[in-house]
This record gives C-alpha cells, structure tokens and sequence, in this order.
C-alpha cells in the first residue's frame, strides 16, 4: 500500500494591542556617554577646566565603544544571514536519500507496530524480516510485487511461532528481489527526502510520511 501524507493548515490569531519598549536603563551605550562627558564639560570648574589630555581618552573611549557595538551588530546580521542560508541550502537535499540512523520499533505486547519501509527498486519477490535485538528473524512479512517507493507495514506483534512478541525494541529490514531476479536488501529508517519545510527557524525534512527535524538525519546521500 503506498503511502499518503497529509497536510496541516495554522491559523494564527494577530494581537493589534499597542506596547511600548522599555529601555534598559542599566545598559549605557555611545550616546549615553557623550551626554555624561557633555554634561561633566558644562559644570567644570572655570578656574580648573577638565584636562584636555582627559577630554581626548574619553573620546577615543566613544570612539572605541561606538566601534565594538558596529562590529558585535555586523557579527549579530552575518549569523543571521549565514543561519538563513543554511537554512535553505537543504532545499538542495531534495530527491536524495536521508538516513535516520535506526531500524527500530518500539513493539508493546499485544498491539500492532506501523512502520515505513523504502525500497529503491520494484519489487517482485520478498520478505519483511523483524529480528529481535541478537540478530534473529523472529517474524516475517510477505512482500508483495510493487513498484519502488515508500510502503507501510503493519506488524501484529505475532512470532514465527505463534507466540506474541513481548514489549521490546525490534528491528525492521527486507530482502527482496527485482524484476530482474537481482538480491536486494532494504530497512526502515531510509527514505527519499521529497520536501523541505521551515517552522520556527527550523528546517523539516519529509521522510515518508512524516516531516523530521534535519538534525535528527543521521546522514544524507
């Protein structure tokens, strides 16, 4: 059975309510400055006037700081702006394969476990094999002949058997063969990235069905 995916709209309600910044007060930047040292030249003692040697360190000062908050703003957009188009590079990831670095389902005794399986090539003969965490098949599901794409299997948690396997991770891989009686091998956990999605900032791959966070994509090929 092929896989179908479907799609969430948002709504998002807009609060026109006015608000009104508050300015740090406990944060002095340039212009703060230049009004204390205006401030300090306007009530100087005439008959002891500020020391012009001191008048030019506090400029240098003004200068210096006006030059630190230029370069940490320039250095605050080019992290923006480097964020943003790494962001959007991982358009370039469409169409190749993501690895999500498990084979795994999480299996509670007594109910049935979905799971994806992508298979690169069509498929005319095959088996879904579950093994159990030493390696062991302990179950198996037929595949039938298909063509290549994403599938979804839906594993009732029997055993070989007759047994119902107990609650515990297992691990979901194929052997198949082509149409033109090649030996195959797949597993869960690699699927062809078909879209890229950004939310909050964050980069969301489409797996199969599901759309996954990029730094959960052990490996992209």
């Amino acid at each position: 059975m092929a896989i179908t995916s479907t799609g969430l709209n948002a709504a998002t309600n807009v609060d026109y309510t006015e608000t009104t910044a508050v300015k740090d007060k406990s944060i002095l930047g340039k212009d703060d400055f230049m009004q204390l040292l205006l401030v300090e030249l306007q009530n100087q003692d005439p008959t002891e006037p500020m020391d012009s040697d001191k008048i030019l360190t506090q400029t240098s000062q003004l200068a210096g700081l006006e030059s630190t908050e230029n370069t940490n703003k320039a250095l605050s957009d080019l992290a923006a702006a480097l964020g943003t188009s790494q962001q959007f590079s991982t358009i370039g990831a469409i169409g190749k394969t993501a690895d999500l670095g498990s084979n795994a389902i999480a299996h509670d005794e007594g109910s049935s476990s979905l799971f994806e399986v992508y298979f690169p090539q069509d498929v005319a003969s095959g088996n879904i094999e579950i093994t159990d965490s030493e390696g062991n098949i302990i179950s198996t599901i037929s595949l039938e002949e298909s063509e290549a794409g994403v599938y979804q299997f839906d594993w009732d948690g029997e055993l070989t058997s007759g047994e119902a396997a107990t609650s515990g991770l297992y691990y979901v891989s194929a052997s198949y063969k082509n149409a033109n009686g090649d030996d195959l091998t797949t597993r869960m956990g690699a699927y062809p990235i078909e879209s890229v999605r950004f939310e909050d900032g964050e980069a969301l791959v489409k797996v199969g069905s599901n759309y996954v966070a990029l730094e959960n994509v052990v490996e992209i090929y």
